[in-house]
């Protein structure tokens, strides 16, 4: 129990109302129960927090406007964070701060907090609480799924650095959509261990080149045949039109039957990439764009998506079209949104200009080379 001197120097404190005072007694009050904080009861340590809690609300007042009252609530919660028995009303008390300074030491280290006290911060709260409770030894499911709701990509990627938190998949499905426009998100969500093998075969498809590049070379050894075969699968798997030898003959007297009656145009060339009928989409996309067979045959096949835009830009296609035209190298499946994005803000950038210098020097490049076979 509070010594008769303490308890009596505690009421004189809130009478007087000295913010020195307040501060004083404080400190007295927490080294005393600090000195014998493993042998309390209950009931003692519900004194304590009691008492305590009512200092700290006259100095939380005080300390909107006095920094050595937010130093002490800082230091207060540096002291709690790490005791077992910390009266759990101070420390949500604490944690519920405003001023992260006083609310991180808690955040971050009390036990005492429960999940639900931690999914009331992470619901009610702002960034920097809920990246200090992202960086708890240990959260639970219910936990992580309040604090990723709130989409902030600072939380998400200390959630997924951390080992100790734990995720549910509609947790995870909000990680993989963040991860497609950041790639240190992905390769972190990567190689977590408890990724399910669907989750992270569904980021390695959405990923770039370099994006699986850098996740191979992080893979511990447990994943590293999963994530290598995931990436096999997302590569080969993704069943590129490209990959295959094919005879561009009959297409050409098809398009070219299409251009001499007037009826090869986008919506033509639009028709044959939705319908994935690769031949013929290369086919019309090299006389629409005044280019051979033998130009945009590589930059189709080819890995990178970029050159595909040249010819685009040249024939004056809609975006759409030209999405269209990119996702037609792959027999089935799509390209990946974050992949896809890129690309049409590369296209925007693109002049008719540039892409028409460019497309001839590839001409006239073709034209010095001897022929290839298809």
């Amino acid at each position: 129990m509070l010594e008769p001197s303490i308890a009596d120097e505690i009421e004189a404190a809130f009478k007087a109302g000295s913010a020195e005072k307040h501060l004083e007694t404080v400190r007295r009050v927490t080294d005393l129960f600090l000195l014998s904080a493993d042998g309390y009861s209950g009931e003692q340590i519900e004194l304590f927090g009691d008492v305590l809690e009512r200092l700290i609300k006259t100095i939380e007042i005080r300390a909107l406007a006095d920094v050595s009252a937010r130093i002490a609530l800082a230091e207060l919660s540096a002291q709690f964070a790490a005791i077992k028995q910390a009266p759990p009303a101070v420390i949500r008390r604490l944690a519920q701060n405003d001023e992260i300074s006083v609310a991180r030491p808690v955040l971050t280290e009390s036990a005492r907090l429960t999940a639900e006290d931690l999914v009331e911060l992470a619901q009610t709260k702002g960034e920097a609480h809920l990246l200090a409770i992202s960086g708890r030894w240990w959260l639970t499911e219910i936990v992580t799924d309040a604090l990723l709701a709130r989409r902030y990509p600072s939380v998400s990627r200390r959630l997924v650095a951390n080992p100790g938190a734990r995720m549910s998949a509609a947790g995870y499905a909000i990680v993989l959509a963040q991860a497609e426009a950041d790639p240190d998100l992905a390769v972190e969500t990567g190689v977590r261990v408890d990724l399910p093998v669907e989750l992270r075969r569904q980021l390695l498809r959405e990923a770039t080149e370099a994006v699986r590049t850098r996740l191979l070379a992080r893979a511990p050894p447990h994943l590293f045949e999963e994530i290598r075969s995931a990436i096999a699968a997302a590569a080969a798997g993704a069943n590129r039109e490209m990959a295959r030898a094919r005879d561009f003959t009959a297409a050409q007297r098809f398009v070219a039957a299409l251009a001499r009656h007037g009826k090869l145009d986008e919506a033509a060339l639009a028709g044959f990439a939705k319908a994935r009928k690769y031949a013929e989409t290369v086919a019309a996309l090299a006389e629409l764009s005044g280019a051979s067979i033998e130009v945009i045959r590589p930059v189709m096949q080819s890995l990178r998506d970029d050159g595909v835009l040249i010819p685009c830009r040249v024939a004056g296609l809609a975006w759409e079209t030209v999405a269209a035209v990119l996702d037609s190298r792959f027999a089935s499946g799509t390209m990946g949104r974050h992949e896809l994005a890129r690309s049409r803000d590369q296209y925007a950038r693109l002049t008719p200009e540039n892409a028409r210098r460019l497309l001839r020097f590839w001409q006239v490049r073709q034209n010095e080379t001897p022929a290839r076979p298809n």
